[in-house]
């Protein structure tokens, strides 16, 4: 049986939840060395120590940006990998969340800060890649192994494929990082997504 919260628990959850809204403002908006501990406790209202009390340094207060950021979209790729429908069908449902979710506004914010920044703090790159790119690719990968057991597509390596297939869906991604193009129509990212499928399924048809 599941304990009730206390109206402690409740309080802190919802202070935490806080901190890390006000921390995901202020990454996004600043970038990760410009935001400090103490910015960040300045905008709450509150004092830095109580900041440390949920989160002993900004590498771990930053850590859960990312988790609450991709934690959606992590729990969109489990629907769109479900089983009980043909592959092709799956797979294109795959490509039209992914591709939306890397063209959203605070995406690209996130791409370029980890981009700008990885260089001199590549700990924000390895936090950003354990929980967002990497359970994203463990995940198709293992959907893709299934249908290359089963035939539908052919025998080949399940990692690669699924790198195939992010990767031909990242160029519109890349477009807008650099700012070559801007906005994203719904209607445009599912024709994305279908070439990128089509692509993917001429290279791995059994």
């Amino acid at each position: 049986m599941i304990e009730p919260k206390t109206r402690r628990d409740q309080n802190r959850e919802v202070r935490h939840a806080a901190i890390v809204s006000a921390a995901r403002d202020a990454f996004l908006e600043h970038g990760y060395a410009a935001t400090s501990m103490s910015t960040i406790a300045t905008k709450l209202g509150g004092s830095k120590g109580t900041l440390w009390a949920y989160f002993p340094s900004k590498e771990d207060l930053f850590t859960a940006v990312i988790d609450d950021v991709t934690a959606s979209f992590r729990q969109n790729v489990r629907e769109a990998l479900r089983p009980g429908r043909d592959c092709y069908t799956t797979l294109l449902d795959f490509a039209e969340r992914f591709l939306m979710k890397l063209l959203q506004p605070d995406s690209i914010r996130l791409h370029r800060l980890i981009i700008g920044e990885a260089g001199r703090f590549p700990e924000i790159g390895r936090i950003f890649y354990t929980r967002g790119p990497q359970v994203v690719l463990e995940q198709l990968s293992a959907y893709i192994r299934t249908q290359m057991d089963a035939g539908v597509l052919r025998s080949a390596d399940p990692v690669q494929a699924a790198m195939s297939l992010i990767q031909l869906s990242q160029v519109q991604q890349s477009l807008r990082l650099w700012g070559v193009v801007d906005g994203a129509r719904v209607e445009d990212v599912g024709d994305h997504a279908i070439e990128a499928l089509n692509l993917f399924s001429r290279a791995y048809a059994p």
